[in-house]
């Protein structure tokens, strides 16, 4: 594997490098007037709009997608330090480059097994910013994490299907431009626990979908993902020709969906990593406590030293990750999704809430980018399935390698 990155790469990390710093960081804290003005939480205020155009003018817009088609053309080797740069400014950047979940996700099943229609009426608005969607899996009423337990009935009836049930934290569905939903329901619950689901495409103003409230995260609105919601599907009617891929499909495509996307998430959450670790060292050099710098305190050092390791040692897994998913596949390289999904949130986790101790007070206020960082940590112990999911799953998989007969 080679540590350098190609030219591409190396050009949009500069490009990128330079809208951060000249465009995204100053819009952080006029994005934050701009809501609050607004009294909506869940509001896109111009400001993002603004860099959305920015961005497009720079060349930095769906660098996620590998389909030249579709997006950059990109390999996940190459997104990863740019998605590493966008995790500095979670609630802008990604957004900003029409890279946010959990549009990355569906636009990734649309160009996979999205019919020609489909493509056209969805994705291409994707694309091009001028919609968003939601991702409506979880449900509040059985233990999702088990993605096999979704209750949501979806039945065929002649040349359409019927949708019938609740759910939450369905993310993107409470950004106001977000006119689809990817829904996960049952077709065949007599069938194999895992052919039983499928995946259908239900646009908003179809009757019968009610979004029920918005879900707050640790206080936050995570607007960086449209924010999520509960929503009540009563006797909803959509054409058969909406069913995304094939009927029976749905876990499978789901778990095709989450690969990428938890790849995702990790690569900016070292993102997020360095920009605590950078704010904790500025902190330290500024700061005096008891008639010396923070930084001469032998705590603050061993934090400072503990941050830049386990920072190495994620970013390394998640590089490694991406070069086996575009060497060996998606299912080759599932151990190591599995691994940074364990590793990396814990880590980030741990780096910024050094610095959120760094600062004192200030570091839960809105004064700084800790606290809404922290929480974006945390919640990704549960996303795309909680750590006790996956560490299971994990050795499970190592154990298998000890288990099976082997001959003498």
């Amino acid at each position: 594997m080679e540590f350098g990155f190609d030219a591409r790469t190396e050009e949009l990390r500069e490009t990128l490098h330079e809208f951060l710093v000249d465009r995204v960081y100053p819009a952080e804290p006029v994005h934050a007037a701009q809501v609050a003005e607004a009294g909506d939480p869940w509001s896109r205020p111009p400001v993002l709009a603004e860099l959305k155009a920015q961005a497009r003018e720079r060349g930095l817009w769906n660098l996620f997608l590998p389909h030249p088609e579709y997006g950059a053309g990109l390999t996940n080797l190459q997104y990863a330090p740019l998605a590493e740069l966008t995790g500095r400014s979670p609630h802008l950047a990604p957004e900003a480059l029409n890279c946010a979940a959990p549009d990355t996700g569906n636009m990734e099943l649309l160009a996979e097994f999205g019919t020609p229609e489909q493509r056209e009426r969805w994705l291409r608005p994707l694309l091009d910013g001028r919609i968003r969607s939601a991702f409506c899996m979880t449900e509040p009423e059985v233990a999702s994490s088990d993605a096999a337990n979704i209750a949501t009935r979806i039945r065929r009836d002649g040349d359409h299907y019927v949708i019938d049930g609740r759910k939450w934290w369905s993310s993107g569905a409470m950004d106001p431009s977000c006119e689809i939903f990817v829904v996960m329901g049952k077709t065949d619950p007599d069938a194999d626990r895992h052919r039983q689901q499928s995946m259908i495409l239900v646009p908003r103003d179809t009757p019968g979908v009610t979004v029920r409230r918005g879900m707050t995260v640790f206080g936050f609105t995570d607007g960086a993902h449209g924010g999520h919601a509960e929503i009540t599907f009563e006797g909803v009617r959509v054409p058969a020709a909406n069913l995304l891929g094939a009927e029976g499909a749905g876990f499978a495509i789901a778990q095709a969906r989450l690969g990428p996307g938890r790849i995702h998430h990790c690569m900016r959450l070292v993102g997020m990593a360095e920009r605590a670790l950078e704010l904790l060292c500025r902190r330290a050099a500024e700061r005096v406590a008891f008639g010396r710098p923070l930084a001469e305190q032998g705590v603050v050092r061993d934090w400072i030293a503990e941050s830049r390791v386990r920072i190495e040692q994620a970013r390394l897994l998640v590089l490694k990750t991406a070069w086996l998913m575009d060497t060996v596949g998606n299912r080759g390289a599932h151990t190591e999704i599995q691994a940074i999904k364990i590793v990396t949130p814990a880590m980030a986790e741990w780096v910024i809430d050094k610095a959120i101790q760094a600062y004192g007070a200030a570091g839960v206020s809105q004064d700084t980018p800790l606290a809404a960082l922290w929480t974006q940590a945390r919640t990704l112990r549960l996303a795309d399935g909680p750590d006790e999911v996956h560490r299971a799953s994990l050795a499970r998989r190592e154990l298998r390698r000890w288990t099976q007969p082997t001959s003498i």
